[in-house]
């Protein structure tokens, strides 16, 4: 059965670096190492476990030292990275269709966006998320409508990690619209 080409939309690929694999992430970061200070003897004072990430392009800095493995520790760093990218780069957003292949996926016909908060792609979510928000002119309501969710889900993605909603109602203020609320 041949489906018909012009039923589908055209999804375009992510453009934000929050959405990039983690090896062409890497690809864009310095990597250094070194040692934490606190609980853990002998061995935390021995090896440097410590992984700080810079983020070249941008100058964002995440870093992990509280495992003992520099590997989980290099994971856990480039987990906060891409929601450090999240929060603070903006990605151009085209007219016309906005949603991702990501977005098409993660979003129900109902309008509801189904992602878990420790999903590698929850922060992707939030990148674009923030990007349509910010090219809305910080109205959630429209950006809603252009990623194709309500307005409520749209919210609930951002309160699901509380620095995103943050980081949207101080834009919001800026902007002379009044702060959201998540759900309690």
């Amino acid at each position: 059965m041949q489906t018909d080409p012009l039923s589908t939309p055209p999804w375009r690929t992510s453009t934000h670096p929050a959405g990039l694999t983690d090896t062409e992430l890497l690809a864009q970061c310095s990597l250094a190492r070194g040692r934490t200070s606190g609980p853990g003897g002998q061995h935390r004072n021995r090896v440097a476990t410590q992984v700080i990430l810079t983020h070249t392009p941008t100058g964002l800095v995440a870093q992990a030292g509280e495992r003992r493995s520099p590997e989980t520790n290099k994971a856990v760093a480039l987990h906060r990275l891409r929601y450090l990218l999240a929060l603070n780069h903006r990605s151009a957003v085209p007219a016309g269709e906005v949603r991702t292949e990501l977005w098409a996926r993660r979003c129900t016909k109902a309008g509801r966006i189904i992602c878990a908060v420790k999903h590698r792609d929850h922060a992707t979510l939030i990148a674009e998320a923030l990007d349509v928000i910010a090219a809305s002119g910080w109205d959630v309501r429209k950006a809603a409508t252009r990623l194709c969710c309500t307005q409520t889900q749209l919210v609930r993605l951002l309160a699901e990690h509380p620095s995103s909603l943050e980081k949207l109602n101080t834009e919001r203020e800026t902007h002379g619209l009044r702060p959201l609320r998540g759900r309690k």
